[in-house]
């Protein structure tokens, strides 16, 4: 169901990173998952410390380079030029995924296809024989960070919801998803269910259950 002209307006992507951002809480140590996760860095306020880490071992990423300081030795996993921050390392790939393995990160933020009611999340592929190669540390993440959250589209480009009662696409993990930012809302997974804690402005909630597969509640 594509939006038409009414009295709110969706997030652009860069705004559903700004308010991600905002949520980070200081000190903590990030992932930022391929696409348009990766905007988050550009957002994090500067009085907060919040290390970024990208899989293919960098700890510190800071947020994309301008074109007078890019180094095209400095990439993150999904081979875009970033910026390191003071202090920052580089390890090794084995290395890099102790820490995710491990359970050292505070956060990891993941797009998605769907996310289900019970915090399953699929984001790798749409059907069983699709020919993506891998699906790289997704799985890793999902379940070695303390907390993932998920930044997506709330519908997609043809009006579906991406907010289900149960994933139709391959699962990248199992009940591991606890919050996510879409153009619209900031939904939390909960043993409850969906349960909206913000929403843009002008939006209300009828419309957007109405953009929604599975039932959502209204935080108190």
């Amino acid at each position: 169901m594509a939006d038409t002209a009414t009295s709110f307006k969706p997030l652009s992507r860069n705004g559903m990173a700004a308010r991600v951002a905002i949520d980070i809480p200081d000190g903590w140590y990030v992932n930022l998952g391929i696409g348009v996760p990766t905007l988050v860095a550009d957002h994090v306020p500067a009085d907060r410390e919040v290390v970024v880490h990208s899989e293919n071992g960098l700890l510190g990423m800071g947020p994309a380079p301008t074109p007078d300081n890019a180094d095209p030795w400095i990439i993150n996993a999904g081979k875009q030029m970033v910026t390191m921050r003071t202090g920052a390392s580089l390890v090794h790939h084995a290395d890099s995924f102790a820490m995710i393995r491990g359970g050292h990160l505070d956060l990891c933020v993941l797009g998605a296809y769907e996310v289900a009611e019970n915090g399953d999340i699929a984001n790798w592929a749409t059907s069983e024989n699709d020919s993506a190669p891998a699906v790289g540390g997704a799985m890793d993440l999902a379940v070695g960070a303390k907390n993932l959250w998920v930044m997506m589209e709330h519908v997609t480009k043809d009006g579906r919801p991406r907010l289900v009662e149960r994933c139709s696409y391959p699962l990248t993990a199992k009940a591991a998803v606890k919050r996510v930012y879409t153009n619209l809302a900031v939904i939390d997974i909960t043993p409850f269910g969906f349960v909206v804690r913000d929403m843009v402005a002008g939006l209300t909630f009828d419309e957007l259950q109405a953009r929604t597969d599975a039932k959502l509640a209204q935080s108190n």
